[in-house]
C-alpha cells in the first residue's frame, strides 16, 4: 500500500484554518494529515481534550466532515455506536445517500485514551466494530493544567508531579498501551509521529482498510507542556524515533514489523536536553534518573526486535 504525495496534496483540507491550536502545535498537523488520508466519507469522534477544545468551540467548527464532540471517557464508545448505526440503516436501505463504506475514526489525548477513555476503547475493539482509534499523545493532561498522565515518561516535570527539593518528576515509567491494544488480536495497530508523513499517511489508508478494530498511537509533541521552541515540534517528532524513545512500527494480525531502524540511536538525554520537562533531570545529582531512562528505552527495544523476530517464524 503505497501513499502517493502528489495526491495528498491535491485532496481537500478537510480541517480549516483558523482553529486555536498553539503555534507550534503539531497536533493540529495530526489531524490535518489524517483527514488528507480518510477524506470526506467520515465521522469523526473527539473526546474532551486539546484537540477537542481548538476546533469546537461554540459556535464555530474547524471540521469540513461530519464530527462529534464526546466526554473524556466514552469518545469510543460513541463512534462504535455510530457505527452500528450505519451497518444496520445500509443493511434496511434506510440511508439518505447510499454508500459502499464510511470511515469512522475516534481520537483522543493520552489523558482520555490512556486514563479515562481506557474502557470504552478497550470495549470497543472487543466488541470488533469498523473503526480507528487515534490517540495523540502529548505525555499528560495538557488542556487541563499539565497533570501526569500514565503515558508520561520517568523523570517529566508536570503540575501533580513537580521536580523540587523532594522528587524529580514523575516517578514511574510510562504505560506501553500501544501493546495493551495489540493483546486486544484486532486486525492492525501502529505507533508513528507528525514527522514521517509518509509512514502516518500509510498506516491511517491500512487501519482503514482493515476489517474490523485499528488503533494508532502518535506521538504529540507540545510546546506548552514539554517547553521547547514552537519551531522545533516536528525536529523533537523525528528526534524521538531515531533515538528509540518512540519506535515506528505496526502489528499487522499479530505479526510485528518496524518501520523505522535507527543505525545510530542517539541518547536520549541530547532529546531530553531540549525540553524544559527535563531540564532539572541534568542537575548533579540526578544522573542516575537518566541513566534509568536511557537503560529503559533500550530494554524496549531490544523487547520490540524479539517480538518482530519471533512474530515474522
Amino acid at each position: 500500500m503505497a501513499v502517493n504525495l502528489k495526491q495528498l496534496t491535491q485532496n481537500e483540507d478537510l480541517l480549516a484554518g483558523g482553529h486555536r491550536a498553539c503555534a507550534g502545535c503539531t497536533g493540529a498537523n495530526i489531524l490535518r494529515q489524517i483527514m488528507l488520508t480518510a477524506g470526506k466519507d467520515t465521522v469523526m469522534g473527539g473526546a474532551t481534550g486539546c484537540m477537542e477544545v481548538i476546533t469546537t468551540i461554540f459556535p464555530y467548527t474547524a471540521w469540513k466532515t461530519s464530527f462529534i464532540h464526546s466526554a473524556f471517557e466514552n469518545c469510543a464508545a460513541t463512534i462504535s455506536g455510530v457505527e452500528t448505526a450505519f451497518r444496520s440503516l445500509k443493511k434496511h436501505g434506510e440511508l439518505p445517500v447510499q454508500r459502499e463504506k464510511m470511515n469512522f475514526i475516534a481520537f483522543g489525548g493520552d489523558g482520555g485514551t490512556y486514563d479515562i477513555g481506557l474502557q470504552s476503547l478497550s470495549g470497543a475493539m472487543e466488541r470488533g466494530h469498523n473503526m480507528l482509534y487515534v490517540c495523540y499523545d502529548n505525555e499528560a493532561y495538557m488542556n487541563t493544567g499539565i497533570q501526569r498522565s500514565s503515558a508520561t515518561p520517568l523523570g517529566a516535570h508536570t503540575s501533580t508531579a513537580p521536580a523540587g527539593s523532594v522528587k524529580q518528576g514523575k516517578e514511574q515509567n510510562r504505560k506501553d498501551l500501544t501493546k495493551i491494544l495489540v493483546a486486544h488480536n484486532i486486525p492492525y495497530v501502529a505507533q508513528t509521529t507528525p514527522y514521517h508523513w509518509k509512514d502516518l499517511a500509510t498506516k491511517v489508508e491500512k487501519a482503514l482498510a482493515a476489517d474490523g478494530p485499528a488503533f494508532l498511537n502518535i506521538l504529540m509533541p507540545c510546546t506548552v507542556g514539554w517547553h521547547f521552541d514552537p519551531a522545533i515540534g516536528m525536529e523533537l517528532a523525528k528526534e524521538a524515533a531515531d533515538n528509540n524513545f518512540w519506535p515506528l512500527f505496526e502489528v499487522e494480525n499479530g505479526v510485528y514489523t518496524i518501520n523505522h531502524k535507527p543505525k545510530d540511536p542517539g541518547p536520549v538525554a541530547e532529546w531530553m536536553k531540549k525540553q524544559g520537562r527535563f531540564k532539572h533531570l541534568f542537575k548533579p545529582g540526578n544522573e542516575h534518573l537518566l541513566e534509568a531512562s536511557q537503560a529503559y528505552v533500550d530494554s524496549e527495544w531490544k523487547k520490540l526486535l524479539k517480538l518482530e523476530a519471533m512474530t515474522a517464524e
